[in-house]
Parts: C-alpha cells; structure tokens; sequence
C-alpha cells in the first residue's frame, strides 16, 4: 500500500489561492535524503511529513532545497488533512512535535487556529546588499530569530517592489519579510516573503513570518489582534493574535489532490 499524499492550499477558502503545501503521511521514519527528494519531486515551497507518536504526530518541513525550523502554511495544511482525512475527530486537537518544540492546532468554527512561538524582530543593520536587491528605503530594518523584517512606507510601495532574487539570496538568512500599513479595509497589515536562499523566491502566504509580524505591528498599533493580507500574487488571509510569547495564526485551507505514493 503506498503513502497518502496531498495537495492543500492553506491560507484561503478556496483553491488555487493562498499557500500550496504538500503533506505526506508516513508510516515509519524514512531516510533525511529521501524526504528532500520528494520536496524537491513536488516543488512546493513547502512539503511536510507526518509520522504518528503517540497521541501527537512528529512534524518535518522541507522546501525544495533544504529543510526548515518551522512553517506555518504547512502545518495548517497537515492539520486540515488530519480532521479531513478523519486521522483526528473534529474536537480534538492536533499536537505537532517539531523542531520548533510542540505546535498545536484547533478548530474554530470554519478558522483553523495554529498555537506558535514568537520570535519578535531587534533592530539591526541591513547586511550587504539587501537594500540595493529590494530596491527600496524602509523606515525599520530588524532581524528575527530566522529572517529580516523591514517596514515600508505604504502598501503601493510594497506591491510595487521587483527585487533581485539572486541578489537576495547571497543575505545570510532564511527569508526577507517586508511589510506596511494596509491601505486595504479590514486588514491591519500587509506583508510579503521573499526567500531565495531556501530555494523560493517569493512564498505565497507565510505563517512563521507573522510570528514575528504579531509582536512587530502590536508595538506599533498597540493591540493584540490583527487581520492581515499577504499580498503575493496568490494572496492570503490570515488572523493574527498574540499573547505573551506565542503567537496564535488563524487560517483557511482547501484540499486540492488527494493521492497515493507507489
């Protein structure tokens, strides 16, 4: 019998929006070489395996080029394939052992809400170049525990931005967040993820980049709940809510293939 896997798109109510993810469901440990080989197979900016321990499931993210420390558009996609696919009764909650300690996740009437750990920006120097492959003059450069976190002047200006992806991937970090006020009702902020060093040059819609989006726009806005937009081509929706050290995402998701590996 082969492995179950599935394409979700996380982020939106519909298909073909948001964030693509592929979660596949082991039945043993496999090989590190052999999960970036089927993430790189499905070229996704995220693939994330599942393998059942005890009363949770051991969680693993790869990208196409390497595996990463925590993704939140792929764990709402394995939450919405473990409630979908009847792994888990809709009243329970999904607990993910993760290199990023333990992740839950629940529903909330049609939201799934993810439970995950801040990791606030410091104000810091851009490196080498960052500006000049973005093309743009922020008013806050910051480094998080995983990437660059930079605030523009309006939302036009982040739409508008073109940056050198081969430029950006020389920055000695995960990805790029950049974001703004939103000039768009309801959404408090917009944002978008550039990630070129992990083999994605632009995410879709990015859950780990509001762990750090959260804590950001509460110093600025000063409020604990937002309703934020990515806008990526794609787009996506997601409800941001923060209390003390961890960050709560809601979001979306839509099954989009169901398959088998042979």
């Amino acid at each position: 019998m082969g492995l179950p896997i599935f394409h979700v798109d996380a982020f939106s109510d519909r298909p073909f929006r948001g964030n693509p993810a592929a979660v596949c469901l082991l039945a043993e440990p496999r090989e590190d070489a052999w999960l970036q080989d089927l993430a790189a197979e499905m070229n996704l900016s995220e693939t994330a395996f599942l393998l059942q321990e005890g009363e949770g499931f051991r969680l693993r993210w790869f990208t196409p080029a390497m595996e990463v420390d925590l993704c939140g558009h792929a764990t709402l996609a394995s939450a919405h394939v473990l409630w979908e696919g009847g792994y888990l009764k809709p009243s329970q909650k999904a607990h993910f052992f993760s290199r990023s300690g333990l992740l839950t996740a629940e529903r909330k009437k049609e939201w799934i809400e993810l439970n995950f750990p801040a990791t606030p920006a410091a104000p810091a120097s851009p490196p080498d170049g960052l500006l000049e492959a973005l093309g743009v003059e922020p008013s806050y450069v910051g480094k998080t525990r995983f990437d660059y976190l930079l605030e523009v002047a309006s939302e036009d200006l982040l739409r508008s931005l073109r940056p050198d992806s081969r430029a950006l991937k020389a920055v000695s970090a995960r990805g790029i967040i950049v974001t703004s006020r939103s000039a768009s009702p309801p959404y408090d902020f917009v944002s978008r993820f550039f990630a070129p060093a992990a083999g994605v040059d632009e995410d879709p819609v990015t859950g780990s980049a509001h762990c750090s989006l959260g804590p950001y726009w509460r110093e600025r806005l000063q409020k604990d709940e937002f309703l934020a937009f990515q806008a990526s081509p794609r787009g996506g929706v997601l409800q941001v809510r923060v209390v003390g050290d961890r960050v709560f995402l809601g979001g979306k998701a839509v099954t989009v293939l169901r398959g088998e590996l042979v």
